[in-house]
């Protein structure tokens, strides 16, 4: 009898594990940290550094998330549970040693070990630096996501780019915002498993023969193309407590021919190695320049690497477990992130056509019950289209598939709406007179269904934006409101308030965040009133340090903390912020602040680099800044701080300091918004329009718990088609005329009074198409309200408590849950 056990039966029994048995008290944390500094990093420890005691620490947890990855997808397969994969461009994890030591109840023995060899875990997170995958809120949301995803045992996968340099490192510069390459791999990535057996090819231009095979059946094959290599790399994502552990594979660019010898010897070193150059600047940086034609052809040609190389891998793995390609539907969703990633949708079908045979319309079939299309914007110029000339040019065969499907699709729509000739064109995958294609028609096309990320937004689609498609496609749209994960923007970046928390109520919120009501009874109780301001304080304390160390403006705790940071947009509105900021300025210089109340303004946030108006309102807001801080008039009542380099882990100091937070775009125009979910988790009263998940804010908290100001979405649309006019507010408002006057004459920029003509011009002659003007007044008014009710102390921290105890409706679980249930049709495993 043979009794002989396999490497995989010892795994499979847990005799193969390295740490888990041992990991439960400080010295056996220890032990592991030192084991690793020896054999992982290679360093003596007595001679260590921060970095490799960061790097010692971080292989010990790797190695346990790996055999977490593997038993979970083991299970996945053992019980061929159908998947979800997200393809998005965009993710911002922020920094993950401290969610990784929480997911894994390692963080208190962790921090005891370190004390044990005389490090500080402070000191030792600070090493890591933010994953520059991102920009803002889609990444954000996306990093969200997979987190819910493992944190309750879904079957899902994350596909991305592995961004070399990311957007950027934001500097300010004599007021100006200026770019830095954000290498943030130049340490490399302790987290990350390179995968070189795991490559594909994805091909760019060439042409398309058409011939009939020996079955007479007509036939395309792309050749002449040219080559890049997609190159794996994974990053584990934790659950919360529990075993599940699902993955992040993102992928790096490689030249397919490294190195041209026969350049090499002739002399030509720039030449032998220009192929791996222009092939590896694919993952170099997140959203290049596309404002020039090389920028626009290097973005369409981000995309498609990135989707080419996630299909043909879902694909391949999908064919190498025994399925049935034409059962695909019924085992996979992929969910599509935006429009970026919609370029997925001809990849499957090519390959499911070119490489697997099968007819245009069994693929056809197959893409709609595979795909799945979120929604992220309510404005038109925002979704993308690409030329038809480049496509040709860049992927000839994909837009041959495009224009099938649009035939194929032109056909249904016929026959949904018969004897309407001119919804084909308004639907049409194809806009004809700007020769280009529609990417977000072809995603609806496509999709089994499509989901808005707000109530109002989705409201928004189905009514303003594709109201044709909701007619072709009835219960198609389906709203999906967007939701934080509580473990990162409670938990972690807030451990004071959420022990408060759970003293008082239990942990279970941190897996069920709709337990939060539970606070709900101590919103009145003094004590508890006081130690919620306690905790506030001493947040706001921390972020003044910082605000010190990075701008050298000293602010004071004891003001309001007003705080606005996101992504610099002309629709988020900082400017409208910056009028209520000079505003303010005027009154207390002329004595007529009525209600006294010590305010300090922090914005930050970045500007795309081609983004001129943006980066001029970021220049405005440090110009106003520097005249404002440094007026001995007025002292600590008013200061106004641009924060550079806004972040994740700068957002963990920000977000839990802010008293008051900004979510002011023009109503009708912000998809949803997930800052204002972070805001009012932590004890942020939200000043902000109807617009957005505002609205569902506002249900939640309750009226009286939230400041609403300005026009609502069908306000501002009946206004413009009313004819809006800004001179009218301008000459009606004589505060708003001041502020705007100084601006427009260089008040604030005496040595170049002209700086600012521009963002007047677009006011008052460019028709101020986010309507700041129609709103000023409302806002100033609502400003005032928060005033008043800041100087009454109790009254205050009530309505900050009842917002957290209300906000268990914006966890990122509950998004999932709802995905899982209405779109992905999962179920959790275990």
């Amino acid at each position: 009898m043979n009794d002989q056990k396999t490497p995989m039966d010892l795994f499979a029994n847990g005799a193969i594990r390295r740490y888990e048995a041992q990991l439960d008290d400080p010295e056996s944390v220890m032990a592991a940290i030192v084991n690793s500094m020896i054999h992982d990093v290679g360093r003596d420890p007595e001679h260590a550094t921060k970095r490799d005691w960061y790097y010692a620490l971080a292989y010990v947890l790797r190695g346990l998330l790996s055999e977490n990855y593997v038993h979970f997808a083991r299970e996945v397969y053992r019980h061929k549970r159908r998947r979800v994969y997200y393809m998005s461009m965009e993710y911002l994890p922020g920094q993950s040693l401290t969610k990784y030591l929480l997911d894994l109840n390692l963080y208190e023995p962790t921090k005891a070990a370190l004390q044990m060899l005389g490090q500080d875990i402070n000191d030792i997170q600070r090493q890591e630096p933010d994953a520059a995958l991102g920009n803002g809120g889609l990444g954000r949301l996306a990093s969200c996501i997979l987190d819910s995803v493992a944190s309750h045992c879904y079957p899902g996968f994350g596909y991305g780019i592995r961004y070399e340099y990311g957007i950027f490192t934001q500097t300010i510069e004599d007021g100006e915002q200026v770019e830095h390459p954000d290498n943030w791999l130049r340490y490399g990535n302790p987290w990350e498993f390179a995968r070189p057996s795991i490559f594909f090819p994805v091909r760019f231009g060439g042409r398309v023969l058409h011939f009939k095979d020996e079955n007479g059946e007509e036939t395309s094959q792309w050749v002449d193309a040219e080559e890049v290599i997609a190159m794996a790399f994974d990053t584990p994502v934790s659950g919360y407590r529990c075993d599940a552990v699902s993955n992040l594979r993102l992928w790096s660019a490689r030249s397919s021919r490294d190195f041209d010898l026969r350049y090499f010897n002739e002399g030509d070193y720039i030449s032998a190695v220009r192929e791996k150059t222009l092939s590896e600047n694919l993952s170099k940086v997140l959203y290049p320049n596309d404002k020039t034609q090389r920028g626009h052809e290097l973005r369409l040609r981000q995309e498609y690497f990135f989707v080419s190389a996630s299909v043909q891998d879902l694909v391949a793995r999908y064919v190498e477990s025994g399925q049935d390609l034409r059962d695909l539907a019924d085992e996979v969703t992929i969910q599509l992130n935006d429009t970026h990633p919609v370029l997925a949708i001809p990849e499957l079908i090519r390959l499911l056509v070119d490489h697997y045979g099968m007819v245009f319309d069994d693929a056809w079939e197959i893409a709609k019950g595979t795909f799945a299309y979120t929604n992220h914007t309510l404005l038109p110029e925002a979704l993308e289209t690409w030329p038809i000339d480049l496509l040709s040019q860049v992927l000839p065969r994909h837009l041959e598939i495009i224009y099938q499907i649009n035939d194929h699709f032109l056909r249904h729509v016929r026959g949904a709406c018969p004897g309407d000739a001119a919804v084909l064109g308004r639907v049409s995958l194809v806009n004809d007179s700007a020769r280009s294609i529609r990417m977000a028609h072809l995603a609806i096309a496509a999709s089994e269904k499509v989901n808005g990320v707000s109530e109002l937004h989705t409201k928004l689609l189905r009514s303003r934006m594709f109201p044709d498609f909701d007619r072709v496609f009835p219960g198609k749209f389906v709203n999906v409101t967007n939701g934080i994960t509580q473990r990162l923007w409670l938990l972690q970046s807030n451990p004071e308030l959420a022990k408060l928390i759970t003293d008082r109520i239990g942990d279970s919120w941190i897996c069920n965040l709709e337990h939060l009501h539970k606070i709900e009874e101590f919103a009145p109780d003094e004590a508890f009133q006081q130690a919620f301001l306690d905790i506030k304080h001493r947040n706001k304390t921390r972020l003044a340090k910082t605000l010190d160390e990075q701008t050298g403006v000293t602010v004071s705790p004891e003001t309001i903390f007003d705080v606005q940071v996101k992504r610099i947009h002309e629709y988020k509105r900082q400017l409208l912020n910056v009028l209520h900021v000079v505003t303010r300025y005027n009154a207390i210089r002329e004595g007529t602040d009525g209600h006294g109340m010590k305010r300090t303004v922090v914005i930050g946030g970045k500007a795309a680099p081609s983004y001129t108006m943006a980066k001029l309102v970021i220049r405005l807001i440090n110009d106003v800044a520097e005249t404002i801080n440094n007026d001995p008039k007025i002292g600590d009542s008013l200061k106004l701080v641009f924060y550079p380099n806004y972040s994740v882990s700068a957002a963990e100091v920000i977000i839990p300091a802010a008293d008051l937070s900004e979510q002011i775009s023009t109503a009708g125009t912000e998809a949803s918004g997930t800052g204002n979910m972070k805001f009012a988790l932590n004890g942020a009263l939200t000043i902000g329009t109807l617009d957005g998940a505002n609205i569902e804010i506002r249900n939640e908290v309750g009226a009286d718990n939230i400041f609403i100001f300005g026009l609502n979405a069908q306000e501002v649309l009946d206004l413009r088609r009313s004819g809006y006019d800004p001179w009218r507010y301008y000459n009606g408002d004589e505060r708003l005329k001041k502020a705007l006057d100084m601006i427009g004459a260089g008040f604030f920029c005496p040595e170049d009074p002209s700086r600012y003509r521009a963002i007047l011009d677009s006011l008052l002659h460019g028709g101020d198409p986010f309507m700041l003007l129609a709103d000023y007044k409302s806002y100033v008014t609502a400003q005032d309200e928060v005033d008043r009710l800041y100087a009454q102390p109790s009254e205050w921290a009530r309505r900050a408590i009842l917002n957290v105890a209300n906000t268990g409706k914006f966890s990122s679980d509950r998004t999932v849950h709802t995905y899982a249930s209405e779109i992905w049709n999962i179920e959790r495993v275990g």
